[in-house]
């Protein structure tokens, strides 16, 4: 739903009565994800979500069969469409007395200030923003200052994605809560990637929420709003127009326009899914593998690293005969050129999927990759580019009511696969900004069976049906004046910070 037409609803909500969103029929579904857990003490098990359906159906389901506590963290949450019924969602949880506890990074956040802080008002909801220093009670000229007088403060994010509930199933992976992560916008989508955990993983995945939680850059919403000199907002919201917030939320979630009823009924019938996709989960160990709050001790420089960083440094290093990679973005530093040099040196095929400039959300990160492409396949690294309109983009769409002309499509996923042994899932990109300024998260799968499957969609991914390779120069299918544009980030000393 377009912007404009999100303002058009809000008005019309406005009008209606305050009713209760959709509910799903009551059951027990933590007693059976329980008796998993018993009968894999100590393991972990874990399921690929590879479509935007699959994560969608997955989410709400869990938001919707909570008992105790739901713990999010998220990079972007935009108000469209699946950012409010996620919000709903939260609310209605929070209405039955789950603990609902927010952590989203101020960058890219997209949510008026007084609907923050009449969530923030409910007993059971607590909010916190990440390193408010742009958006969140943040006036324009302050963050003006913040550039000049914090440069790395500014640019150091919280890129992790997790969403836990009850402390015992947990989803990470490329996913921010957005339309355009789910299928759900109608010109531009991601084929992105999650992974659904159950057990010691989850486990770990709480405790690194606790640990943002506890920290100093996870700042309660409230607080940034109570400012009445210059370098806070000063905003208010009443008791009436908290609970207007919470009509107008659960109003837009009953209606068939913006929920609709066949996605209802499919995450009604989730728990016979469940089932199924227990019988279909690989156990054993899998490390969830995360960066501390701020990333690294650095303050005046772009650097650092991070120990999210040397964990796939070291599953790059200990390979011996494959890795395939998929990234979105693939700008390498000196350090990572090394070490995958070092990988084709030893005879480690490296396969890397991309995007490709017809396909590409972020032009400046491409500018970095098209500075040094060239090199990269010099080094021996096969890479291969997505098409905007991969042959499989019809299958990885499984939602209903599918857009009769289809949007244009770019990889979002972040995996990796080595030796066919082991697999990475997660928020890391293949670039500067991910190595040593935003935080990452991401689980890594011991599991051959797992890593097998996982390296098989991969490579389908790369197919000459769904990507171009990278040395026939790609460029070639999209117009001058976008070639021109790249061109010109090109020129920019920007590479510490894509």
């Amino acid at each position: 739903m377009n912007r404009a037409k999100r303002f058009i609803a809000a008005g019309l909500l406005a009008l209606l009565p305050c009713v209760s969103g959709p509910t799903m029929a009551a059951a027990s579904p933590m007693a059976f994800i329980d008796k998993q857990i018993a009968a894999h003490p100590g393991e972990t098990g874990i399921y690929v979500l590879d479509t935007g359906a699959s994560a969608l159906l997955a989410r709400a389901w869990l938001a919707d069969h909570a008992q105790q506590s739901i713990e999010v963290q998220y990079f972007i949450w935009s108000s469209d469409n699946i950012g409010i019924l996620a919000t709903e969602a939260l609310l209605r949880a929070a209405d039955r007395g789950v603990k609902v506890r927010v952590i989203v990074d101020d960058l890219l956040i997209d949510a008026p200030d007084k609907t923050l802080l009449a969530l923030a008002r409910h007993p059971n909801v607590d909010i916190r923003i990440y390193n408010p220093k742009h958006q969140v009670g943040t006036p324009f000229y302050k963050r003006a200052l913040n550039v000049v007088t914090d440069f790395r403060g500014v640019n150091q994010r919280m890129h992790d994605k997790t969403f836990i509930v009850d402390g015992k199933v947990g989803i990470t992976g490329g996913r921010n809560m957005a339309d355009e992560y789910f299928d759900y916008d109608r010109e531009y989508t991601f084929r992105d990637r999650d992974a659904l955990v159950v057990g010691a993983a989850a486990q770990a995945m709480r405790a690194n929420f606790e640990a943002f939680w506890a920290s100093p850059l996870a700042v309660p919403v409230e607080s940034r709003f109570d400012g009445l000199g210059l370098m806070k907002k000063n905003v208010k919201v009443a008791d009436a127009e908290v609970q207007q917030v919470y009509c107008e939320l659960h109003a837009y979630a009953q209606h068939p326009e913006n929920f609709a009823p066949e996605v209802q009924a499919a995450i009604a019938a989730t728990p016979a899914a469940f089932e199924r996709l227990a019988r279909d989960m690989a156990w054993g160990r899998v490390d969830f593998i995360h960066d501390m709050p701020g990333k690294n001790g650095r303050r005046w420089s772009l650097g650092g690293g991070g120990q999210s960083t040397d964990a796939l440094a070291k599953l790059v290093s200990g390979a011996q005969e494959s890795i395939v990679i998929q990234s979105p973005y693939l700008v390498m530093s000196n350090k990572a050129k090394a070490l995958f040099k070092d990988a084709v040196a030893r005879g480690v095929k490296v396969r890397i999927l991309t995007n490709s400039l017809a396909s590409t959300d972020n032009m400046q990160a491409f500018s970095g990759y098209r500075n040094q492409r060239k090199q990269l396949l010099k080094m021996g690294l096969d890479i291969r580019e997505y098409k905007p309109d991969p042959v499989n983009r019809s299958t990885l769409m499984s939602r209903a009511n599918p857009p009769e002309t289809p949007p244009l499509f770019a990889l979002h996923a972040k995996s990796m696969v080595v030796d066919g042994m082991t697999a990475y899932i997660g928020t890391f990109n293949f670039d500067p900004r991910s190595e040593n300024l935003n935080t990452e998260v991401g689980v890594i799968v011991h599991h051959a069976g797992l890593a097998q499957r996982l390296r098989a969609i991969m490579e389908a991914d790369m197919h000459p049906d769904n990507s171009w390779s990278a040395a026939e120069e790609p460029d070639q299918y999209v117009p001058l004046t976008q070639r021109g544009r790249v061109r010109l980030w090109q020129l920019l000393p920007l590479k510490p910070l894509l």
